[in-house]
């Protein structure tokens, strides 16, 4: 049995990336049969809670965070009936599954999108958000998280669609209720399995920010171009799509329609977020969900407006800083998230601490700064152990988009 809902605050959470955590056919990639193999290391740890990244059936253009089929297991990871041996395990240990929500965005490779690529009259279409071209180009300057233009033409339409990430994972448009009752029915698949909640990708840019409109209708022009902080055409835009303007309501919506109906735990994740918002997503009474995953203390060595791979030296007062305004700010009005690192980070000890002759101390110590907080601490696997940066020699050793793009556009 799950423990009961309000347990999430008391558990430690271990997050999973199935390609890497434990193969148990020597294929080379990690599958579930590996995690279930490991249940008893997790169940040992005290683990609560697992995180498992993406499982669904993808073509891997991001590493399975471009889904192309939301109710079926990917073949390199095993099948349905491994997932609910690994769920059994679970259960059986007292441990919760959370699993990883992708819904701002889908694969390309999607039914959903197949469809609606092919013709502006398809009714799934306006599954996705369209825009003819603008003095010949790109209808916006925004720029994605994975560098290029977040706009890719589509010959058979005439149109540009959006991705704010790969051009391989086109945004869902959450203004067309259609799309929301989809996502919620995948939910109930999941939940009525016996999963025990979700970690929500990108949760909080399924809201963009349209200049006009507060009902659906097909998207014209009413995307709103970024401000110019960079040479060229292209712009940062991740803040603009964040906490867009119906995002709460979308959210309360979810959680009217799924989660309050299971006994489930939420985490999502919110780049960009500030205190104030996820102080109103995670309101007990008024908001939609447990927690979110807040990314200020991991931009404290990277420097200011110049994204992540900008970085600078630490400076320590500032990472106390941040970490106690959160720890403050949430108090009573809200559940903190605790991480150092996941698969999107560094890890931590690499990071923070002295990767050589202390590792060791080190990991301790970040352990004890982290599970000395108030909120629910969440471990990257192998953060147990202390384990450290991979450094490969070969940029094509690194299987991953924003890796392989960062590194093309420095070396131009």
């Amino acid at each position: 049995m799950h423990p009961s809902k309000k347990d999430w605050r008391q558990q430690v959470a271990y997050q999973i990336y199935p390609r890497s955590f434990a193969d148990s056919n020597g294929d080379g990639i990690g599958d579930l049969p590996g995690i279930t193999a490991k249940l008893d290391h997790l169940d040992a740890l005290g683990v609560g809670i697992v995180w498992l990244s993406p499982v669904y059936d993808s073509p891997n253009d991001d590493n399975g965070y471009d889904i192309r089929d939301y109710r079926s297991i990917m073949q390199e990871f095993g099948s349905m009936a491994d997932f609910d041996a690994m769920l059994a395990g679970m259960q059986q240990r007292g441990i919760r599954l959370m699993m990883d929500l992708v819904v701002n965005h889908t694969s390309d490779e999607h039914a959903w999108f197949k469809q609606a690529r092919s013709a502006k009259t398809n009714p799934y279409h306006d599954y996705y958000i369209w825009h003819d071209p603008v003095d010949g180009r790109e209808p916006t300057n925004w720029e994605a998280a994975f560098s290029g233009s977040a706009w890719t033409f589509n010959e058979a339409t005439g149109e540009y669609y959006l991705h704010m990430f790969s051009k391989k994972q086109p945004d869902l448009n959450w203004e067309n209720p259609k799309v929301r009752q989809e996502v919620y029915e995948l939910m109930h698949f999941w939940l009525k399995k016996g999963v025990g909640g979700f970690r929500m990708d990108v949760i909080n840019m399924i809201s963009k920010p349209w200049l006009e409109a507060s009902t659906f209708s097909k998207p014209e022009a009413r995307l709103p171009n970024a401000p110019k902080v960079q040479d060229g055409f292209l712009q940062p835009a991740f803040e603009m799509v964040t906490h867009g303007p119906r995002f709460m309501a979308f959210m309360r919506e979810m959680k009217q329609e799924v989660l309050d109906h299971y006994d489930c735990s939420s985490v999502g994740e919110a780049p960009c977020a500030t205190l104030e918002q996820a102080q109103e997503i995670t309101n007990p009474e008024t908001g939609a969900l447990d927690m979110v995953f807040q990314f200020e203390h991991m931009d404290v060595d990277s420097q200011a407006g110049k994204g992540k791979w900008a970085l600078k030296a630490l400076h320590l007062p500032d990472l106390k800083a941040s970490l106690s305004r959160w720890q403050t700010g949430l108090h009573g009005k809200g559940w903190n998230s605790l991480y150092w690192c996941n698969h999107d980070q560094p890890r931590a000890v690499s990071r923070f601490g002295d990767a050589g002759l202390h590792r060791v101390r080190s990991a301790k110590m970040l352990a004890t700064c982290l599970h000395m907080m108030q909120g629910t601490p969440f471990i990257y696997q192998g953060e147990e152990l202390g384990m450290t940066n991979v450094k490969w020699f070969n940029i094509k050793a690194y299987q991953d988009i924003e890796t392989r793009n960062m590194y093309a556009q420095a070396v131009l």
